[in-house]
């Protein structure tokens, strides 16, 4: 193709993108499915260029679907494939203050950069998933010495929207402040509750059934058979792998837009939404002092972590509470892997989480958290606390969504029976997120 031509078809390929998203947000669609401005330019197309129809308007008609939040869509003509690309950032700023309100430490930095590829091919019931993470945060090296580039990648059998089965790695199915997007969040980031408790991402095999709809009583049965030491983690020389199981139970039907899996009531639900859900993780011979995460250690453990979810959304009102906890027979670790001298323990207790919120015209929303710690007696004198209290309020702005949203939380920690009561008190944080 000659210089000139290419110019020309560059500038009609921009020029129908501009009349198609113009036709579709401000005029009337034709019989056909095509606006009149479109189908003008169709007809300029085809008797402007070699005196008829060329490949370029096919091109047009085929390019990739963009909508922000949804990510970029690319689908070839005999639907053998489908890949959408989406890409998100969180760049986030705190400030850490002590009793005396000095500053004690500012943190800035990109805390979340996330590339994302969902999609099927061959058959729409062969489904996969992969995410990568890029900043420091994401890809902080693994005990063993692994990288953490890789967050999920899976692949899925999905026979019909009731059930499906997947291979792989991703997150497991345990609690729902784990399981809800780190994009989805009202604050800033997840509880101190979930920090510790939390599950996390594990390579094995995932299971999923579905009943019911948006309209009658609903259920959800997820089930996992895991590793057991965490992502990217590989291999390990125990034996032992981690169960989970997961009921979740919505006498009202389902959340409209997914909204168990998203903080707040971005959705404005017009009914009464509920959801009441336990999980179970039990974890055979663990050689990590979270389970699926933190230090290693080299005398295997078997370790419990047990969950209880309840979220009610209502016309912009959303409340939320998270209850889990660990049990480990003998918490004490007297021979840790890490080879510093000083014992390493297993966090056994539970935590109580609490957080409410309003959403005012879609747009401004008001959040309160309130998330507490109890840890074991055993334990206590490793933690330096014998429980710990943190208080957040946060205020977001939706721009589009959890896509673009920009937030700030104050929080404020009190320690009962503090060993050392020099701790932080207060933090203040503000982040922004975009995501495509």
């Amino acid at each position: 193709m000659k210089p000139a031509a290419a110019l020309l078809s560059i500038f009609i390929m921009i020029a129908a993108a501009s009349f198609r998203t113009s036709a579709a947000e401000k005029a009337s669609p034709s019989p056909s499915g095509e606006s009149g401005s479109f189908r003008n330019f169709q007809s300029f197309v085809t008797d402007s260029i070699d005196g008829g129809r060329t490949d370029i308007m096919e091109r047009l008609l085929n390019l990739p679907n963009i909508e922000v939040g949804k990510g970029v869509t690319f689908r070839p003509k005999n639907n053998s494939y489908e890949m959408t690309l989406r890409f998100r950032m969180q760049n986030m700023v705190g400030l850490s203050f002590n009793r005396h309100m000095g500053l004690t430490s500012t943190d800035a930095q990109v805390k979340r950069l996330r590339l994302r590829f969902d999609g099927y091919i061959f058959s729409p019931k062969i489904v996969y998933s992969i995410q990568l993470g890029f900043s420091s945060y994401d890809t902080e090296m693994i005990p063993n010495g692994n990288m953490n580039l890789i967050r999920d990648a899976i692949v899925y059998y999905v026979p019909s929207p009731k059930w499906n089965i997947g291979f792989g790695q991703t997150k497991i199915k345990a609690n729902r402040a784990r399981v809800n997007s780190s994009s989805a969040l009202q604050f800033i980031d997840r509880s101190i509750v979930n920090s510790e408790f939390g599950g996390d991402r594990d390579f094995g095999f995932f299971g999923e059934y579905n009943y019911g709809d948006f309209d009658s009583f609903a259920l959800s049965a997820k089930g996992s058979v895991t590793l057991g030491e965490g992502r990217n983690f590989n291999s390990s020389d125990v034996s032992g792998f981690a169960y989970t199981g997961r009921l979740e139970l919505y006498p009202c039907g389902r959340f409209h837009s997914n909204g168990e899996l998203l903080e707040g009531d971005v959705a404005g639900e017009d009914n009464v939404k509920i959801m009441l859900a336990g999980a179970y993780t039990f974890n055979n011979n663990a050689l990590r002092t979270q389970g699926m995460k933190g230090a290693l250690f080299s005398d295997p453990r078997n370790i419990g972590s047990y969950y209880v979810d309840f979220i009610l959304k209502y016309r912009g009102f959303a409340f939320v509470t998270d209850f889990m906890g660990r049990h480990c027979p003998s918490p004490i670790v007297s021979d840790p892997a890490a080879g510093n001298g000083s014992p390493a323990f297993i966090y056994t207790g539970s935590g109580l989480n609490v957080q409410t919120s309003y959403l005012f015209d879609k747009k401004w929303e008001v959040a309160l958290r309130n998330s507490t710690m109890l840890p074991d007696a055993a334990v206590q004198t490793f933690l330096g606390y014998a429980s710990w209290n943190q208080s957040t309020i946060g205020v977001t702005r939706y721009l589009i969504g959890h896509s673009l949203k920009i937030q700030m939380d104050l929080s404020y920690n009190y320690r009962n029976k503090a060993v050392t009561p020099d701790y932080d008190r207060w933090m203040l944080r503000f982040q922004v997120e975009l995501g495509l």
